[in-house]
């Protein structure tokens, strides 16, 4: 796969929806991205953590580290191309830390992987706990990039397709003055 070819893998995979959606971050949207059915595939996502380790092939990283659970299939993935451990963060009682033993060594540098970024909050999360365990949030990288420079991100988003998309507050959402039935996907909804 090349990287001009993700979007229309994900397309012809079921991974890109249009409709009403309501997005972990709390906005609505008309798009949706559902990594999981393409990361389903483990070829796909060997090539697609490989096309991101290409990307970020000029920097050095000790570590990838993800968000649980949407980040955690290509964060290995992007690990296993660069031959890099891997650890992941997970939420407890609604604060992401880093459970199951796993902990960074000072001055350890991070690479942060994620499947899709909106808003950014996940990312800064990750970063947070990166830099509690005394380690260095050196890199944020995901598949898709869907924050038209909306994120306010500390350092540049690698991303393998940047997508412009439209998202709305509930309150000045046109789906919702539309009538339109509201769908909560992912791994915090259905």
């Amino acid at each position: 796969m090349k990287r001009e070819d993700v979007l229309e893998t994900m397309t012809d995979l079921g991974a890109l929806h249009r409709g009403h959606f309501l997005l972990s971050s709390g906005l609505h949207s008309d798009t949706y991205f559902q990594c999981a059915r393409i990361l389903q595939y483990p070829e796909l996502a060997r090539e697609l953590g490989a096309l991101i380790a290409e990307e970020i092939a000029d920097e050095t990283f000790d570590v990838v580290v993800s968000p649980a659970l949407g980040g955690i299939l290509i964060g290995h993935e992007v690990a296993r191309a660069l031959g890099r451990r891997f650890v992941f963060t997970e939420r407890k009682d609604g604060e992401m830390v880093m459970r199951r033993g796993f902990a960074l060594d000072k001055g350890e540098k991070a690479l942060i992987v994620e499947d899709v970024v909106t808003r950014g909050t996940s990312m800064r999360e990750v970063m947070a706990v990166v830099e509690a365990q005394q380690g260095v949030a050196a890199g944020l990288s995901a598949i898709i990039d869907r924050t038209g420079d909306g994120a306010d991100l500390p350092r540049p988003l690698v991303s393998l397709a940047r997508v412009e998309v439209a998202t709305w507050e509930a309150a000045s959402c046109p789906l919702c003055a539309d009538g339109v039935q509201l769908v909560k996907p992912g791994s915090r909804g259905n």
